[in-house]
């Protein structure tokens, strides 16, 4: 996997300034709990993908940069050579820093910053009925490529998820 160049910086609609920096090892993560992150049981353990990266989503307020965040990205493979590989990306906000387009430029900064960094393809899934992210998904550049049946598995039964994808040229960073 590719480093990325952190920290990036864009603006939301609202001219709210939005930041990602690298995620500090063991540095406590804001509690962004949702009703899509119920897993019920983790049986992955910690570290098994060696291709991973995380970064911390934060806001300007009066007294400074304010953590409300976090992004993940994984690698993905299409094939068997690195030409193949894509990059699939996760968001995680405080309630009170939903509905704000954070997550959506947020998003756009990391998909333009895994483009700089050589990645063609940057991917995202989020559950059928999780309107608001598939908007926000939109608003970043990311295309909507279809349903993926009963992927996900969490705490109450298999899900289906939506898959976009954002290609060099089209995240929307603001």
């Amino acid at each position: 996997m590719p480093p990325i160049d952190l920290p990036v910086e864009g603006t939301t609609a609202r001219d709210e300034p939005v930041r990602l920096r690298a995620l500090v090892d063991g540095e406590e993560r804001p509690d962004a709990s949702s009703p899509w992150d119920d897993w019920g049981i983790f049986d992955l353990p910690p570290g098994s993908d060696p291709e991973h990266g995380r970064a911390m989503v934060e806001v300007a307020g009066p007294t400074g940069w304010q953590p409300v965040g976090d992004l993940s990205w994984h690698g993905v493979l299409y094939g068997p050579n690195l030409a193949s590989r894509g990059v699939s990306i996760g968001i995680a906000l405080r309630a009170d820093a939903r509905g704000r387009g954070i997550g959506a430029v947020a998003q756009g900064l990391l998909a333009a910053a895994l483009h700089r960094a050589g990645v063609h393809r940057v991917e995202a899934s989020t559950d059928v009925a999780n309107t608001a992210e598939q908007r926000a998904l939109e608003r970043a550049g990311f295309h909507r490529e279809g349903v993926l049946r009963g992927a996900q598995v969490r705490a109450d039964g298999r899900h289906d998820l939506v898959l976009y994808a954002c290609l060099p040229g089209e995240a929307t960073a603001r």
